[in-house]
């Protein structure tokens, strides 16, 4: 298989686990505004938190597979790199997005949430295939 192919598998791989943690996130989020009663901007945070530590658990097993770490010192390494670099664009990504669409401009919130996980996706997998699952 060429590089482009391979990276190609990778997207979608990549994009298979962000469906399930999608579909996680806006489950939390619903559970967390409607029956929690908290407000967006206080649950989207604590939505997209449990969905990187999902997502990072995916991606080690599925996705970058093929880029296994020896030593459990690496392997932390690459979860704070997962999490400065995919956790914080989501985080912020989706907090700043959940903000201006739900607060200010009124937007329903389960898509504008969705809005948001798209924004963020193609930047997270790019930081994480050229960053985070690096194996030097």
């Amino acid at each position: 298989m060429t590089s482009a192919g391979r990276l190609l598998a990778r997207l979608g791989k990549f994009n298979l686990v962000g469906l399930l943690g999608a579909a996680l996130q806006l489950l939390l989020l619903y559970l967390l505004t409607r029956c929690f009663h908290m407000s967006t901007v206080a649950a989207t945070p604590v939505a997209v938190e449990i969905v990187v530590l999902h997502n990072f658990a995916w991606h080690e097993r599925f996705t970058w597979r093929d880029r296994q770490l020896k030593s459990t010192r690496q392997r932390t390494a690459r979860l704070w790199r997962f999490h400065a670099g995919n956790g914080l664009t989501s985080l912020l990504g989706n907090t700043v997005l959940a903000y201006c669409l739900v607060e200010r401009l009124k937007a329903p919130v389960l898509p504008s949430a969705m809005g948001a996980i798209v924004v963020c996706s193609l930047i997270n997998f790019l930081v994480a295939d050229r960053w985070v699952y690096t194996t030097t």
